[in-house]
């Protein structure tokens, strides 16, 4: 049987590759702790699944979910946004809901590119932005992020030919897998390098709420100025492009909610580019179930404590694995923002971050994701997931331990 050239370069993807390797070591009997896969292990809070199981009752939610169906959704989504970055959104025609953040930026390419057309990606960087790239038969041109530039890629660098081909730039900060934060600056670069070169500019926002500035505490009690509160956040890409000349944000409610299984997501940005992707998706699929848009609803205009706990529960457990791992003499950054522990190898494991990882699961049962998976200037690190308690977490540690030795 024959398929599509599309497909070869989707062959290799670094969670398939993991969860065969995690796979094999429980059939040999290991107990895996598994830190390979970015999926909150807390729950969803109980009026977010109180309002979904209420929706099972009503019949009226049963039935096909159009685009029409989704304006209350729309409306919480933008309120929400307005009330964090002080930024209005119209939510008839700068709103997209999604099957969560990963359709929208696997999907933007097909509306953007033109079989042969570059895209500027982040190297590493999250796998389904370059998968989507693939899809819709454009080029990649990798921006490698450096740990002596912040992470953050050197625009200068991008060569002529390749920029005068290239149709779109993504960059996704808090950044996974290397955890690092874009400023506003760097940000207000981004987008007049792009409205230079005729660029559309995807920034991908899952972590908008995961960061761990350590007066983030402190932070409400000290300021009662709400710009001087949004200075310390994690910037959205609007606070650059106030009037959405050329971006659009994707936003997912698994990481700050706890609701990755639910699968619901939107995009906030130009209304032709909200427009474009529209058209991509009601060639796809249709809007997921209305009751999870009513969950997603009560997560976004009600309490929101449940947020901040799981913050400082995930900077807790970064707290505790990485001064276990200072503790075994692993050196490695207090990541500031994120749910992973971006860690550079030690030798002799310095080049070859899979065989790393498919050893140390086979070995220990503890289960990570090599960083050559997320980009080639990934090679030479590791990406642990915060999704244990504390005591796993050192646990695990202890078994990276009697395996380095």
């Amino acid at each position: 049987m024959q398929f599509a050239k599309r497909l070869e370069p989707l062959q290799f993807n670094v969670f398939a590759d993991m969860d065969r390797a995690k796979t094999q070591a429980r059939a040999a009997g290991q107990n895996v702790i598994d830190l390979s896969l970015g999926s909150s292990d807390l729950p969803a809070a109980a009026h977010i699944t109180d309002a979904i199981a209420h929706s099972l009752s009503d019949s009226s939610t049963h039935g096909y979910l159009l685009f029409n169906g989704t304006k209350s959704f729309r409306e919480a989504a933008a309120i929400w946004y307005e009330k964090k970055f002080g930024i209005s959104v119209n939510p008839e025609t700068e709103v997209l809901p999604l099957i969560g953040s990963q359709e929208g930026t696997a999907h933007l390419p097909l509306a953007v590119l033109n079989p042969g057309d570059f895209a500027l990606l982040l190297d590493p960087g999250y796998p389904s932005h370059a998968g989507g790239v693939h899809l819709a038969g454009g080029q990649i041109y990798p921006m490698p992020l450096l740990a002596e530039n912040a992470f953050l890629p050197i625009f200068e660098d991008i060569p002529t030919a390749v920029l005068a081909e290239s149709k779109m730039m993504v960059l996704s900060y808090p950044h996974n897998p290397t955890t690092a934060i874009a400023p506003v600056a760097f940000f207000e670069k981004a987008v007049a390098f792009c409205r230079e070169h005729r660029l559309v500019l995807v920034h991908d926002f899952p972590y908008v709420d995961l960061v761990f500035d350590d007066r983030n505490s402190l932070i409400e009690a000290e300021f009662g100025n709400e710009e001087e509160y949004r200075k310390l956040m994690a910037p959205s890409i609007f606070q650059a492009d106030r009037d959405k000349s050329v971006a659009i944000e994707f936003f997912t409610l698994s990481k700050s909610y706890s609701m990755g299984g639910f699968r619901v997501g939107y995009a906030i940005g130009n209304s032709e580019l909200i427009a474009a992707l529209r058209q991509v998706k009601a060639a796809v699929d249709f809007n997921q179930y209305r009751g999870i848009l009513n969950g997603a609803i009560s997560a976004l205009t009600g309490p929101q404590d449940t947020v901040r706990t799981s913050v400082e529960t995930f900077r807790k457990r970064r707290d505790a694995f990485v001064n276990a791992l200072q503790g075994i003499g692993w050196q490695v950054p207090v990541p500031a923002a994120t749910m992973y522990v971006w860690a550079k190898l030690p030798e002799p494991w310095a080049q070859d971050s899979v065989k790393f990882c498919t050893q140390l699961v086979q070995s220990t049962g503890v289960a990570a994701s090599p960083g050559a998976g997320f980009g080639k200037s990934g090679e030479g690190y590791v990406r642990f997931a915060l999704v244990e308690s504390p005591a796993i977490l050192e646990a695990a540690v202890r078994k990276i331990a009697e395996f380095l030795n």
